[in-house]
């Protein structure tokens, strides 16, 4: 019988990457100059922290239910919201790309950084499991025992049980709706705005749970799920880059729409 429950050892996990990643940030922010050398360091920090935290959950939710998981997704997303765009300029990340591609259409992000931050939050996701995979190979929980060579590339299961052009639809509304909540969110600025977003957006996970795995985040879907039995690449890239992408940049176009159907007015500072 292990002698730390196995969620209390998820929950330090989870905890001690966080506290990594921020140490990190600040590390970054404190050191290195405004540019696209610290966008880029900045990204691939986010983009570990998110897959690093995304591993453990998949422990928590294959032992515990998606109701525990639920709670676990729901409080890292506000933390992630608070930690990664704290509002000083040069000093922001995002960890998903579809983020950077909607300001390049907007013309607010030049083609150049973009890459530059999409590379660098991918690489992030993707490197994190060699960290995970030391935390798991330690065993200190029940719950680890065997992962580390499980969750493995091309020794991991996709979360896909649906054909892929559902699983890009999916992937697609459900970030179109994520999108156009935090949209509505910006502009009305309510008190809780970061609660009500991270619970419509757990909310959207848990409904495609079953489906495409709900990551409505390329660099997430990519850092966990890349390579899995169960989809080839191209069809890794269709449902979870392009579909999201896709569903991300329809909500520049449907906003405006919706915005003016409801006769929203962006709250003034």
């Amino acid at each position: 019988m292990a002698l730390v429950p196995c969620i209390a050892v998820s929950t330090g996990f989870v905890l001690l990457t966080c506290i990594l990643a921020e140490s990190l940030r600040k590390l970054v922010s404190a050191t290195v100059p405004n540019g696209l050398v610290k966008s880029a360091l900045l990204e691939a920090i986010a983009g570990a922290e998110l897959c690093g935290t995304g591993f453990e959950l998949i422990i928590i939710a294959d032992n515990y239910g998606w109701q525990v998981y639920s709670v676990y997704l729901f409080l890292l997303t506000i933390w992630f919201g608070q930690a990664w765009d704290r509002g000083v300029e040069g000093e922001d990340a995002a960890a998903c790309p579809y983020l950077h591609f909607e300001r390049a259409v907007e013309k607010t992000m030049s083609p150049l950084e973009v890459i530059v931050r999409t590379v660098g939050a991918t690489i992030g996701g993707i490197v994190v499991f060699k960290y995970i995979q030391i935390l798991w190979g330690l065993e200190v929980a029940e719950t680890h025992i065997g992962r580390p060579h499980g969750h493995a590339f091309e020794k991991c299961s996709a979360d896909l049980q649906v054909t892929v052009v559902n699983g890009a639809v999916i992937e697609g509304i459900a970030t179109l709706l994520c999108r156009l909540t935090s949209k509505y969110l910006g502009d009305l600025a309510p008190k809780y705005a970061s609660a009500i977003d991270s619970f419509v957006a757990t909310s959207l996970v848990v409904a495609a749970f079953d489906l495409s795995g709900g990551y409505y985040n390329p660099v997430l879907a990519t850092g966990l799920k890349m390579g899995c039995r169960g989809h080839t690449n191209v069809e890794f890239l269709v449902v979870y880059w392009i579909g999201a992408s896709l569903g991300a940049l329809a909500s520049i176009y449907v906003y405006p729409m919706l915005k003016n159907a409801l006769g929203i007015k962006a709250k003034e500072d």
